[in-house]
């Protein structure tokens, strides 16, 4: 599969939707949704943005529909196209951000219709499909990308500070995750006590300094594991594991799978063989 459209009510939905594809997640009503055992609460028209291997699972108050756009990173490649929909780190893959957006109604309505132009050139199969399909794709990731930079923006300028020891928690993350996986170096760094550490991140991202230190881990091996031809055992040493088997065991404990098998359903981006 490619691409393909799927919609249910959400007393339909499964239990955990687990895919190697990329999903966009439409809906309308209001509950929670998890994302990797994270919980979010959603309110009005929501849309959501996962990429390969992250556990959705979603309950409303309402039996509301729910659709479900996936596509393959062979058929769509948001590495590829980043210059035209900078979706990458925004919509999908960044672990600081919560991945699903309150849409306008307008928006809602419309994306739909994108989605509904899409399973009917599916169906169709004529010869400029393709090239449609990828179209109606790079409009929503434009439509959200350009609302949520819009929000991210307000977000700042329109309510308190953010928290200084989960920001300064951030950019030590960022600097040292491939070799510094401990909570107690990141609040030393910061001369502050693991427990007040920990207070301030969860406050500020919702989840704890050990949660977001094991994601930005995963986070990199997907991205190595995808965009490059390095083998498992340099990335495991590039993320500082001695041991392969060790990070095999950490990768699948997280993920589901193993790398190597991550890497044969997920496949390899036209973004490294371009590179070659």
């Amino acid at each position: 599969m490619e691409v393909k459209i799927q919609s249910c009510h959400i007393s339909d939905f499964p239990s955990e939707l687990t895919t190697e594809n990329y999903s966009i997640v439409v809906w309308k009503g209001s509950g929670v949704f998890s994302v990797d055992d994270i919980n979010y609460s959603y309110e009005g028209y929501t849309i959501l943005f996962l990429s390969p291997y992250q556990k959705l699972k979603l309950s409303s108050k309402s039996d509301e529909e729910v659709s479900v756009l996936l596509f393959h990173g062979d058929y769509y490649c948001i590495e590829y196209h980043k210059e035209e929909v900078a979706c990458n780190g925004l919509l999908f893959n960044n672990i600081y951000l919560n991945p699903g957006i309150e849409l306008t109604r307008e928006n809602y309505v419309y994306i739909l219709e994108l989605f509904s132009y899409i399973k009917k050139e599916e169906s169709e199969k004529h010869q400029f499909s393709e090239s449609i399909i990828k179209t109606y794709i790079q409009l929503i990731l434009a439509i959200c990308s350009k609302q949520k930079s819009g929000l991210s923006s307000s977000s700042v300028s329109n309510e308190k500070l953010p928290n200084k020891n989960a920001v300064e928690f951030q950019k030590l993350l960022e600097a040292h995750f491939r070799n510094e996986k401990e909570l107690s170096f990141y609040s030393d760094k910061l001369n502050i006590t693991n427990n007040t550490l920990s207070k301030a991140v969860k406050k500020e991202f919702a989840k704890t300094p050990t949660q977001l230190i094991n994601e930005r881990i995963i986070l990199e091996s997907k991205k190595l594991l995808h965009l490059t031809y390095r083998s498992v055992k340099e990335i495991a040493s590039e993320l500082g594991f001695t041991d392969e088997f060790y990070f095999s065991r950490y990768f699948k404990k997280s993920v589901g799978c193993s790398p190597k098998n991550y890497r044969e359903k997920v496949g390899i981006s036209v973004v490294a063989k371009m590179s070659m």
